[in-house]
C-alpha cells in the first residue's frame, strides 16, 4: 500500500528534487503543507520534519472526476517528503490500492496505475 525510499539527501534537498520531478513528469505542486513547521508553531514538540505536496494531473484527474465525482475527496495525490530517526524519505499511498478501494471501475484502475506508474519516476528521480 506504501512506495517509500530513502534518501540520502538532506530533507530540504529531498523537497526541491521532488518540485522539479513533479513539474518535469507533467504534474503541478497544487500545495505543500510543511507539518513540522504548522505542528511547532502550535506549541507541539515535534523533532521531524514533513513536507506533503499536492500534486495533480489535470488530464488524469478530470478522467477520474467524470467517472466518479465522489472520487474528489481523494484527489489530490500526495507525495511526502519526511525525516524518520535521521533518515530521510520519500514516499506515497499507492494510488491504484486506493481507488481500487472506493471503486470497482476497471477505468478508474488504468487511470490510477498511469498516475501511480508516474509519481513512482517523481519519487524515484527526487530520491
Amino acid at each position: 500500500m506504501y512506495y517509500i525510499v530513502e534518501s540520502d539527501k538532506t530533507f530540504e534537498q529531498a523537497s526541491t528534487d521532488l518540485d522539479a520531478a513533479v513539474k518535469h513528469h507533467g504534474f503541478g505542486v497544487l500545495h505543500v503543507h510543511g507539518l513540522g513547521n504548522t505542528l511547532r508553531s502550535k506549541g507541539i514538540a515535534f523533532a521531524e520534519e514533513c513536507n506533503v505536496f499536492e500534486v495533480c494531473n489535470p488530464a488524469q484527474a478530470a478522467k477520474v472526476l467524470s467517472t466518479d465525482m465522489r472520487l474528489n475527496m481523494a484527489l489530490p495525490c500526495r507525495i511526502s517528503v519526511y525525516t524518520e530517526k535521521g533518515k530521510t524519505k520519500i514516499g506515497l499511498i499507492s494510488p491504484v490500492q486506493m481507488l481500487s478501494a472506493l471503486s470497482q471501475d476497471p477505468a478508474l484502475t488504468r487511470v490510477a496505475k498511469e498516475v501511480e506508474e508516474k509519481i513512482i519516476l517523481m519519487v524515484d528521480e527526487a530520491k
